[in-house]
């Protein structure tokens, strides 16, 4: 391994004595310099969470392959669950949006300036407005209008664009459309969407009709992972404004959508870095 090339080391287990200097100490034998640590413990579950940033040493070290298989002993040990990951290889991804483009915007525009350690495969929508400029970014898009009757043949095409870029993560930017049981469990783990909404708050349509009806005095958007119960999925995100009784409604979608930009971009980044750790409902995220 390259001393300049940066990879992470993700794990859950059960709580036990000597867990973090097993597995500091093991990076530290196979020669990796440590540049960043976090440990979190559950203390209700009594399982605790890791990530360790690390590159190679002067000295080098094994390829990650190699280093998988050498972890082996110290998670049959603690009996965990670990991930070891190449951070010079930004994730590839594939977004999904339908008219509103706001989300899409700002993730390509953060993308392109470098701020994002994505790779963006594809684009995909059930409309065609965003076509010209998805192509202006040089980037696929791929129009898959759907229908009751064709939503089943419509999310093979998505899963098949997702296996054919080898994408690790679809991003729903505002995409209008409930994805099927057998879709969610597809992509469990692996798909973020935006809810324009401060969950569990003001669910299903005119989330900000509801909030301007209820005379809120801070609203919000909410990124969560997907899961078959729609807008339940664990939350990695969320990201709010403060407002008040002058504020219209239509205002108020202008200032939601955003932190609907801020929270997406920001758990799309955070999974992307693999900072993002699942436990049951929950996550941590170790920014």
């Amino acid at each position: 391994m390259s001393a300049d090339r940066n990879y992470v080391l993700k794990l859950t287990s059960p709580d036990g004595a000597g867990l973090v200097a097993a597995v500091a100490g093991f990076l530290a034998e196979q020669g990796g310099f440590i540049t960043e640590a976090n440990h979190h413990t559950d203390k209700r579950l009594n399982r605790a969470f890791l990530r360790f940033s690390f590159h190679a040493g002067k000295q080098g070290m094994a390829d990650i392959e190699s280093l998988r298989l050498a972890f082996e002993p110290i998670s049959r040990k603690f009996e965990a669950a670990s991930e070891f990951h190449d951070m010079s290889r930004p994730m590839p991804i594939v977004i999904a949006v339908s008219k509103f483009g706001h989300c899409l915007q700002d993730l390509l525009h953060r993308w392109k300036a470098g701020i994002l350690p994505v790779d963006i495969k594809a684009v995909i929508s059930n409309h065609d407005d965003w076509r010209s400029f998805t192509e202006w970014h040089d980037i696929p898009f791929h129009h898959l209008p759907i229908t009751k009757a064709s939503k089943q043949e419509q999310e093979q095409q998505i899963k098949a664009i997702i296996e054919d870029t080898g994408s690790e993560l679809l991003v729903l930017a505002r995409y209008m459309q409930v994805l099927s049981e057998d879709m969610c469990h597809y992509i469990s783990g692996r798909a973020i969407n935006i809810h324009h909404s401060f969950l569990p708050s003001f669910k299903g349509a005119k989330p900000y009709s509801q909030a301007y009806d209820r005379g809120v005095k801070m609203i919000g958007a909410t990124a969560h992972y997907v899961t078959g119960d729609l807008d339940e999925g664990p939350i990695i995100e969320q990201a709010v404004e403060r407002v008040d009784h002058t504020v219209s409604p239509e205002e108020l979608v202008n200032i939601g959508r955003d932190t609907e930009t801020v929270a997406l971009s920001r758990a799309v980044r955070w999974h992307a870095e693999h900072r993002v750790l699942l436990s049951g409902h929950r996550t941590l995220v170790f920014k």
